[in-house]
């Protein structure tokens, strides 16, 4: 007869199926291609052209740059790369589905494009975010969980910001980076993990080694090339031309005085890897919301220089703060990644929105393109029907649409926060067996590992086999 531990496992993965199942359900009965994918659709030969290669940049920093930069911890490599690929295999199709809803056709079907795809990645990297701050504490099926769950949020939110609001955010820095750092946040603090760990309680393999760190730059060096396609995936034309510019220059930048804080603020003035792996990206999230916006390059660059320090600050100081005085343990550090940066892009975006004047962008129709609301209304168009059609916006001044970036930002912000709060306690239920304190940040539990690493190490140096093993974890207190 099978273990507690077996029949969990056994459970778990009669869940993922039957998600699957689902999902194939939905798809059948709501989903067919897209005219551009349709023999019947009239669409052009070469429609799949423009867009695949930057979709395939996407692709490869949801999987490959994300998978491994959070294969930092020196005994939970299975887990780290393994559980962002089933998460994300599950959440692309989950997205594609709910923003699908939020956007049917008047056939009441989801017509599934390559911009369908490109927008589930993006919404897919919102919860790997998320994941990063709960990383080593938590099951397979908690992580799948909270994805299905927070898709839902933040699609809601995002259709508020973009329809309702109607925000400018390029590069998904409001929608995806802070909405995705401070939901984790919420769940990891509702969980409980950091008020054990600044106990005392916490399991010592929290923490690199020579070669997991070696693995997390390889991450870090596939999101860094690939992050001006993240920015610029959803717009065209010149304003993509600018996203890419002003996210490579930020880039370069924020890495430059990266290293140059890890330096001033490590021990014996030495760089820090954590610092390397991580803040040198957060000029990518800190442009995203403004880049496609008229920065200028000088522009770009200061925002990349001003992220790269946001962002050690974070890690060198701010997140043992909060660690101690909030009980709050983020494993990846996505508050100083993705959550102070992406408050900074909020910033960035508003003020860029609020300068932005037609003489700037050359004329009233290409401002109106950068920023939709800032068309004039239908009525003030009333006699110019063409004119009213193509550019039917809510007429908004400068000033109006900077004051919407900020309410865009602070909503995404509190949605986050509650949503997340709400996840956590759901995630606590009793009946999803949360991991205990001893398996934390290994691999063992839920993998088959070489066999030098088959007996479990408590941290009193202890052995126990396999079957011991078992018993214990079945007998902790999960949370």
């Amino acid at each position: 007869m099978a273990s507690g531990a077996e029949a969990r496992r056994q459970r778990d993965a009669a869940v993922v199926a039957s998600l699957q199942v689902v999902l194939l359900a939905a798809f059948a009965v709501l989903a067919r291609y897209d005219s551009s994918a349709d023999p019947r659709g009239g669409a052009p030969h070469d429609a799949l052209g423009p867009r695949y290669p930057i979709f395939q940049d996407v692709h490869v920093m949801i999987f490959v740059g994300f998978g491994f930069l959070m294969t930092f911890l020196r005994k939970y490599g299975y887990s780290s790369v393994s559980f962002n690929m089933l998460v994300g295999t599950l959440t692309v199709q989950w997205a594609i589905i709910v923003r699908g809803l939020f956007e049917l056709e008047e056939d009441s079907k989801i017509h599934v494009s390559l911009t369908s795809l490109l927008s589930a990645d993006l919404a897919t990297a919102a919860v790997l975010i998320s994941m990063g701050a709960v990383l080593g504490k938590t099951t397979p099926l908690q992580l799948i969980l909270m994805s299905f769950i927070e898709i839902v949020i933040a699609t809601a939110n995002e259709y508020l910001g973009v329809q309702i609001f109607k925000a400018v955010d390029a590069g998904a820095s409001m929608f995806v980076h802070v909405f995705g750092a401070y939901f984790g946040l919420a769940v990891s603090l509702v969980l409980g993990h950091g008020a054990r760990i600044r106990k005392g309680e916490g399991n010592a393999l929290e923490g690199a080694s020579y070669t997991s760190d070696l693995f997390a730059m390889l991450g870090t060096m596939f999101l860094w090339m690939f992050w001006p396609s993240f920015n610029g995936a959803l717009v065209e034309a010149d304003a993509q031309h600018r996203a890419v510019i002003n996210t490579y220059l930020s880039l370069a930048s924020c890495c430059a005085v990266a290293f140059v804080l890890s330096a001033l603020l490590s021990h014996d003035n030495k760089f820090d890897m954590v610092h390397i792996q991580n803040a040198t990206l957060a000029g990518g999230v800190a442009v995203g919301t403004g880049a496609d916006m008229l920065l200028q390059p000088w522009g770009a660059l200061a925002v990349g220089a001003a992220a790269g320090a946001l962002s050690v600050f974070g890690y060198a100081r701010l997140q043992p703060f909060l660690l101690s005085r909030l009980r709050l343990h983020d494993t990846c550090g996505v508050h100083n990644l993705h959550g102070m940066p992406g408050l900074l892009a909020g910033a960035v975006g508003a003020l860029a929105a609020g300068l932005a004047s037609p003489e700037a962008y050359g004329g009233a129709a290409a401002l109106a393109k950068a920023f939709p609301a800032r068309a004039a209304s239908a009525a003030a168009l009333a006699g110019n029907a063409t004119a009213a059609a193509a550019l039917d916006g809510a007429g908004r001044a400068a000033g109006a649409q900077a004051g919407y970036q900020l309410l865009a930002l602070a909503v995404t912000l509190a949605v986050a926060c509650v949503g997340g709060l709400v996840t956590g306690f759901i995630l606590k239920l009793p009946f999803l067996n949360g991991v205990s304190r001893d398996y934390w940040f290994s691999d063992e539990y839920h993998w088959e590992v070489p066999s030098e690493n088959h007996s479990h190490k408590l941290e009193n140096g202890n052995e126990q086999e396999d079957t011991k093993t078992e018993t214990l974890y079945d007998s902790q207190l999960h949370i």
